[in-house]
């Protein structure tokens, strides 16, 4: 697991070293949240790392997905509003 991927976060380019999560990517492009929101419209973010709290849902390339559980691939759309 060499090298790095680029992906679109919010149509914006971020690279990150290939084989990192979304979560991650979510983390390096200066993100505060996902598109959940707390019941008083604060952005959520990744709080389990595991897939379990389901704070990090995103939508990858059109699909709701869980960004602590998503590979980064090359080109992949990510969107974190709603």
């Amino acid at each position: 697991m060499s090298g790095t991927t680029q992906l679109h976060i919010d149509g914006r380019p971020v690279r990150v070293k290939a084989g990192s999560s979304v979560a991650a990517a979510l983390r390096v492009a200066g993100g505060t949240g996902t598109a959940r929101t707390s019941v008083t419209g604060q952005p959520r973010a990744p709080f389990c790392g595991m897939g379990v709290c389901q704070e990090c849902r995103v939508r990858v390339d059109g699909r709701r997905m869980l960004a602590c559980q998503t590979v980064c691939a090359e080109g992949m759309q990510v969107e974190t509003t709603a």
